[in-house]
């Protein structure tokens, strides 16, 4: 530890410290990194830390999750204490189980819970080696939990190679630099393990070593062996090469004084991530043991792991070198005999298995593609691209090859690669001319998303699925499953009634062929009005089934309760996986899953989060140069600002998604920027301009079909009429809801059916009945802003039916909800209201304004019927967390049970109010 004073006494301090935390040491290769890490073990391991350690492995830099069980292999033991659904996590990430994959968030609160609890009988270090090999996967994981460290007894140190980029690199840990010994230092240090040297040799080692420590050790023996007859001062080959080069040069020689088996050994273990230093890696049993090496510990190649007493390369580089060293037929003989070792573990048996194989191999390609469906299932969709495309590569027959190209492209595209994906189209020439099935699914994937090519995409797909029909398919086929899915995706987006009749008539001649969920899709995000009844028990009933679904599988089957407004219920799952997605998985479904949860958001009044949701996946979705996306984005941004009176802004994203989308024929979201419209004149009060924009989406007394936004601006478009004075056409437009049953497909639908309902009634019994109805209908704590609108009506036909006194209450309530969401203009609009009925300020009960917004919603939830664990997957909080602010609510309001709360809400107001 010769010159590292400084790091000594700031590693000293870190393991001193109280309370969990989390350093970073960055530093060249051969700077000295490991030797403070094994300097902070020892640390540690005096201070009654148990000392925890692994290695990032360049060779399984792809493999999900491949660090962090060399991490948590020593802890397993403490699993079977862990509540059900953190064991059912580690279960389905380490391949034990299939399940539903955890996101970054739900497996780093995992691990949290396991350190916390393992840390309980000991404090614990964790010691990580070569961190920039470690993958993604892994990295995401180590990041989050040590952030949040805090509190435990848990530490975290990471040693990370300068030159090489990482996923550490943003995860926002403490840094300590490890820089260069200084020339002093580098003297002494060169003096203390190679003394004697000759004036000339010590001169040139010390301008060579350039203060690298490991340079200081390791040239001295090089240059003055085998250099009879030379002048010390040639070094040939090391002008201009990094400092790196020269040390691998320096390994080579001695690697070339080893016999062939022994080099073999050595090839072996370092192909499968043997470690390197004090860290052996991976627990005894899981990587390659070498043995009958001790020729080369003899040398200075290996050591000795202390705990396992099996050999460990001594430094990363050496592990390297050998690797540079070997021939490519050398290579592959490792991997073939590595690829046995590992014949139970399937991705790393078809790692190695694919890496031994040259020629084209039917079984070799087949493991490779399970493999890359494991990946898949496990949140390594970049890895499963490539397992897809050596399996190609390795396919025996066109069709093959051509398949698992086309399936390749197809994971590429969900995963944000669409250049990739057009690449791997381009490579797939089999066919001759003619296109492929899976060509067509990829290719018309990119058109859509990268162009939102809705036309050109969709002759393609109807081309190939009518080509299959004629091929004469007869049984449930895995790319005909793609193509109706992309047909179904490329319709809800084109939102043109001539396709998708089309769509029907082509489904119906395939029959069972059309899958079920396909068959949800296909009725869920077309035309809702028409075809939802339903829908809502067949997407609970698929979402039953959630553990073997893909990740677009989930998406999809999300699109589907959007549309049927119960994407609530499946929120918690969507965020749980989105971080996965987003950074190692299917990066597109990321944008899709962020879609959904920031709809949910804004459906909730979640408003705020909602803004931050959709600005990070505009970023996302930017820089993934994914145009459809990313207009589909502003769309929803534009219609948030909308709401929230943010006019001027929502102006200018729906004047850029309407140039974008109509052009191309994107009917999804020229109706949202209608949408946009409609809401911002509403919020400005130009109810006139509101009409014009919400007949431009469907006309009053009828739903357009295939129109998504028909039936879901329902209460603008007869808000708009009633106040221009086209009360008939509000009425027609009402009744039209309700004869087309719109309540029974789903509970937004009814909420504002019912409300739609009461605004227009001129008979004062139905009315009241409409609003009650309205107001108390389960679906009110769920869209506050919708419930909001309801009760303002109410209240201003209250004044001019019943007097001040009855109105106040519903204004009141009214202006408190938007004045929570952030609606000003709507909360100006309600509190005017409120003035007229004689009240100088806004009313708002004492006991009201003492609850925190989240304590507000619980508590109208709670009163609404729902149970604390309902009430936890609307709001994503514990059923405990719940219970707690429950137990606050109560006496703030007065009461001490549940059955109180929905009078105790509704009266207080009223009282003070009277």
């Amino acid at each position: 530890m010769v010159g590292r004073e400084s790091e000594q006494e700031t590693l000293s301090a870190f393991v001193a410290a109280s309370g969990g935390r989390a350093l970073v040491l960055r530093g060249d290769t051969g700077v000295g990194k490991s030797a403070l890490l094994d300097h902070v073990a020892e640390l540690a391991t005096g201070a009654q830390h148990r000392v925890i350690r692994a290695a990032g492995v360049e060779a399984e830099s792809e493999l999900p999750f491949a660090g962090l069980h060399q991490f948590l292999y020593p802890l397993l033991s403490y699993l079977d204490r862990l509540d059900e659904v953190h064991r059912r996590v580690f279960d389905v990430v380490f391949a034990r189980s299939e399940g539903t994959p955890p996101s970054v968030m739900t497996l780093g609160i995992a691990v949290l819970d396991l350190l916390s609890l393992a840390a309980s009988q000991k404090p614990i270090l964790l010691v990580l080696d070569d961190g920039q090999w470690l993958d993604a996967s892994s990295t995401e994981v180590c990041g989050f939990v040590g952030r949040r460290l805090t509190g435990s007894s848990v530490k975290l140190i990471v040693g990370l190679r300068a030159a090489v980029r990482s996923g550490f690199d943003t995860a926002a840990l403490p840094e300590l630099p490890v820089t260069t010994l200084s020339e002093k230092a580098s003297e002494q240090l060169l003096d203390m393990r190679h003394p004697g040297l000759d004036p000339r040799i010590r001169r040139l080692v010390l301008d060579e070593a350039q203060g690298n420590p490991l340079a200081l050790l390791e040239l001295p023996p090089h240059v003055r062996g085998g250099r009879v007859g030379r002048d010390p001062g040639e070094l040939p080959g090391y002008t201009g090469i990094a400092l790196p080069h020269r040390l691998q040069h320096v390994y080579g020689a001695r690697i070339e004084t080893l016999g062939d088996a022994v080099r073999a050994e050595l090839l072996r273990g370092a192909l499968d991530g043997v470690g390197a230093g004090a860290s052996a890696g991976r627990p005894e049993g899981t990587r390659y043991r070498m043995m009958d090496a001790d020729e080369a510990a003899a040398c200075g190649l290996l050591g000795i792991d202390p705990l396992t007493g099996n050999f460990v390369f001594r430094h990363p580089l050496v592990r390297s070198t050998v690797v540079q060293m070997a021939t490519p037929n050398e290579r592959r003989a490792a991997h073939a005999v590595l690829a046995q070792v590992h014949r139970e573990d399937l991705e790393r048996h078809a790692m190695h298995l694919a890496a031994s194989t040259v020629d084209p191999d039917e079984q070799v390609a087949a493991v490779l593609e399970a493999a890359a469906d494991s990946a898949t299932r496990r949140g390594g969709a970049v890895a499963a691209v490539a397992w897809l495309t050596r399996a190609a590569e390795l396919s025996e027959s066109h069709e093959e090859r051509s398949r698992r190209l086309g399936s390749a492209a197809f994971i590429a595209g969900h995963a944000g690669q669409l250049d990739r994906a057009q690449r791997l189209v381009g490579s797939d020439t089999g066919f001759g001319q003619s296109q492929s099935p899976a060509s067509v699914v990829a290719s018309a994937y990119v058109a859509l998303y990268e162009d939102g090519d809705v036309r050109s995409s969709q002759r393609q797909v109807l081309a190939a699925i009518e080509g299959m029909r004629a091929g004469g398919v007869r049984e449930p086929d895995e790319m005909l499953t793609r193509l109706v899915n992309l047909l179904l995706a490329i319709n809800q987006y084109a939102s043109d009634e001539t396709s998708w009749v089309r769509t029907h008539e082509l489904f119906d001649s395939l029959g069972d062929l059309v899958p079920f969920m396909s068959r949800i899709y296909q009725d869920a995000w077309g035309d809702v009005v028409r075809r939802g009844a339903g829908v809502r028990e067949r997407v609970e009933r698929a979402f039953a089934g959630l553990g073997n679904l893909e990740p677009w599988d989930v998406t999809r089957l999300c699109a589907a309760a959007y549309h049927v407004d119960t994407l609530s219920q499946y929120r918690p799952y969507l965020q749980r996986t989105v971080d996965r997605e987003v950074e190692t998985g299917a990066a597109s479904v990321g944008m899709t899953m962020l879609h959904q949860i920031m709809l949910d958001q804004m459906a909730v009044g979640e408003w705020g989060e909602a803004e931050r949701t959709g600005q990070r996946c505009l970023e996302l979705t930017t820089s993934h140069r994914n145009a459809l996306f990313a207009h589909h984005t502003r769309a929803y941004l534009g219609l948030l600002a909308a709401m929230r009176g943010q006019v001027e802004r929502a102006r200018e994203l729906q004047a850029a998604v309407d140039a974008w989308a109509r052009p191309r024929g994107v009917g999804f979201l020229t109706q949202i920027a209608d949408a946009i419209g409609t809401t911002a004149a509403l919020s400005e009060g130009d109810y006139e301009a509101a009409y014009l924009h919400a007949i431009g989406i469907t006309p009053p007394g009828a739903f357009t079909p295939y129109a998504h936004q028909a039936s879901r601006t329902l209460l603008d478009l007869v808000e708009a009429a009633l106040h221009t004075g086209r009360a008939e056409q509000a009425r027609a437009h009402a009744l039209a809801a309700q004869e087309a049953n719109l309540p029974e497909i789903s509970p937004r639908l009814a909420l504002i059916t019912y409300g739609a309902l009461a605004m227009t009634a001129t008979d004062p019994t139905e009315a009241d009945a409409m609003y009650d109805r309205a107001e108390t209908h389960p679906a009110a704590a769920v869209f506050p802003f919708e419930h909001a609108r309801i009760r303002l009506a109410h209240g201003i036909r209250l004044r001019h039916t019943r007097g001040r006194k009855a109105a106040r209450l519903s204004l009141t309530l009214a202006a408190e909800a938007f004045e929570r969401l952030g609606a000003p203009t709507w909360t100006e609009r309600a509190r005017a209201e409120l003035r007229a009925t004689g009240a100088a300020t806004l009313a708002s009960s004492a006991h009201l304004a003492a609850l925190t917004w989240q304590e507000r919603r619980i508590a109208d939830l709670a009163a609404g019927g729902l149970t604390n664990k309902e009430i936890g997957e609307r709001m994503h909080l514990s059923p405990r967390t719940v219970s707690s602010h429950l137990y606050r609510v109560f006496p703030k309001l007065g009461i001490t049970s549940r059955a109180a709360l929905r009078d105790a809400l509704g009266k207080i107001p009223g009282e003070q109010n009277v």
